[in-house]
């Protein structure tokens, strides 16, 4: 009986380091040979197809590098040889490339994200582990049409609901609203909850005259007039609590409207969706009827990266706001 074949992308990230004794601190240095190489008995599960993407530490991912990824593990799954594709990351930007896979990437074959916390000079090295647990995953037939995943610490998230949760504990990578899909145990993954819907959205672009901007006690209008006077194209801002911001700083994201700036709203609490729930001046209600966009439950990092691709295919406010409320409102 032939083994699954699986393609191991190698991109860099933690997992691909050691420390330099002579700055005293993780670079990139091993080979994605060397990391394989570590895991075990893998040869018993699948045969490992190796490409090279780079060496590439997390900060050092861009969205122009996120498109070429996503090109390629497009490129590679519609060989008929390969069952899967297992991607290895840096921690620090994994979310924002996992999302974008599974918004731009339709197909039924797994795509699996790993990483590791610690590098290999450090005691308790986690990428061998990462990398076979995310292995099992891919092989799996049950790992089929379930978008993007991310492996981590023998918990199986979706890349739509995880984001990093900590700066250094090993399951950093939760989904702390809705909790892990599966697990892997014994060589095995394991489901508990499935994801229903899947948007996709269709392009080989990516629009990066966008921005993020957290919201905060007092904040002025300046940001907002500075992206007015550049010509930005999008804004995501990061409200509080359900979506609300203070009233000066409403009356320029109305401005920005007004000027053409696509304006999406999320929220910089944790957890929880934006809502039109507080009808006072910069409260939800008064910012979604002036044209704001509510992103639901994303973070601004995944907001972000939506906006980034769904401006590529459409500048309509009207269809922009279908992709982003969809499920979401009425």
């Amino acid at each position: 009986m032939n083994k699954p074949r699986i393609a191991i992308i190698f991109t860099g990230g933690t997992i691909s380091m050691k420390i330099d004794p002579k700055i005293a601190a993780a670079i990139p240095a091993l080979s994605s040979n060397e990391i394989l190489s570590m895991v075990t008995n893998v040869d018993k599960f699948a045969d490992c197809e190796i490409i090279d993407f780079g060496r590439l530490p997390g900060p050092h991912m861009t969205p122009d590098k996120m498109m070429d990824l996503s090109n390629l593990v497009k490129e590679t799954l519609r060989r008929d040889d390969i069952t899967g594709i297992v991607i290895t990351h840096g921690t620090d930007t994994l979310e924002e490339t996992a999302y974008l896979l599974d918004l731009n990437i339709e197909s039924s074959k797994p795509i699996i994200m790993v990483a590791a916390m610690r590098n290999g000079s450090e005691l308790g090295y986690d990428g061998p582990s990462n990398l076979s647990g995310a292995i099992c995953t891919a092989v799996s037939p049950l790992s089929k049409d379930k978008g993007t995943l991310i492996v981590l610490n023998n918990a199986v998230n979706s890349a739509r609901e995880t984001t990093k949760s900590h700066t250094l504990s090993l399951d950093t990578f939760k989904s702390m609203e809705f909790g892990p899909l599966g697990i892997v145990d014994n060589d095995e993954v394991v489901y508990y909850r499935n994801i229903v819907k899947h948007q996709h959205i269709e392009t080989d672009e990516i629009e990066r005259n966008v921005h993020l901007i957290k919201t905060y006690a007092g904040i002025t209008p300046d940001i907002i007039n500075y992206h007015i006077e550049k010509g930005t194209k999008g804004l995501v801002i990061e409200g509080m609590g359900r979506g609300n911001v203070p009233p000066d700083f409403s009356k320029a994201l109305i401005e920005a409207i007004n000027k053409g700036i696509i304006v999406i709203m999320v929220s910089r609490c944790p957890m929880g969706r934006v809502l039109d729930t507080y009808g006072y001046e910069g409260g939800g209600k008064k910012l979604r009827e002036a044209g704001v966009i509510f992103g639901g439950n994303l973070n601004g990092q995944k907001a972000l990266i939506k906006l980034m691709l769904t401006l590529t295919v459409t500048k309509d406010s009207l269809e922009i706001k279908k992709i982003f409320e969809k499920d979401f409102y009425k």
